[in-house]
């Protein structure tokens, strides 16, 4: 049998941080987890057309959350004179019944975000573009970025197919075993009306050996 292990949880606590970021007792912690999984979802449905590959969550007090959004279309959430971003923060306060802060920083490189490549590649399958043609566009652009490798996994009903099957494409080099290599893994579906389609993609940006200030706070937050 295959061992399979998410690409993201295998390098948590060496080259990558946690998503969320904070510390509770048995009794609290899944009133927050579920706070958390409300918060993700309701961000993510709204803004859904910007581009988030990750959102991540921190309280540092019980009275205070605090959402950093990162986003390929930053103006798109701000909005003008900051009116969308003073109204998602009110819903998100009622959301939760607490003070939210909502933080926004820019992806530079959307093209390096294996879940906005996911969800592109997803995104153009539901238009009925020809998944072969859609998943080597895609690869085409990531290595343009300098990537140093990329993998893609489609399954379903692919092309209408009346049997469901799974296509794997791969390009440059991509190391899942070594955990010095960073690599970013994204997953999407896209809903056609023959049916439903997993996008997987996996993007190797080079190695990286030591976690970035903000990740190491967050892990010593987590060890606390």
């Amino acid at each position: 049998m295959g061992q399979k292990v998410n690409p993201i949880g295998f390098r948590l606590g060496f080259n990558r941080s946690w998503d969320s970021q904070w510390f509770s007792s048995k009794k609290g912690f899944g009133d927050w987890l579920l706070e958390d999984l409300k918060l993700k979802q309701s961000i993510k449905k709204k803004f859904y057309h910007t581009g988030i590959p990750r959102i991540l969550i921190e309280r540092r007090t019980p009275e205070k959350v605090r959402v950093t959004i990162y986003t390929a279309r930053p103006g798109l959430i701000v909005g003008r004179r900051g009116a969308e971003i003073d109204r998602l923060r009110e819903e998100l306060q009622e959301l939760v019944n607490r003070e939210v802060v909502i933080e926004i920083r820019e992806v530079k490189i959307p093209e390096l975000e294996a879940q906005l490549v996911a969800e592109n590649i997803a995104l153009q399958l539901e238009r009925r573009v020809s998944f072969r043609r859609a998943i080597k566009r895609a690869m085409a652009d990531v290595m343009a970025r300098r990537a140093e490798g990329i993998r893609v996994i489609v399954s379903g009903r692919l092309g209408g197919a009346e049997m469901s099957r799974f296509n794997r494409y791969q390009q440059g080099k991509i190391p899942l075993q070594t955990l010095r290599s960073d690599i970013d893994y994204g997953f999407a579906q896209a809903f056609t009306t023959y049916g439903t389609i997993g996008v997987k993609v996996w993007i190797c940006r080079g190695e990286k050996l030591t976690l970035s200030r903000e990740e190491e706070n967050g892990l010593n937050a987590k060890k606390g």
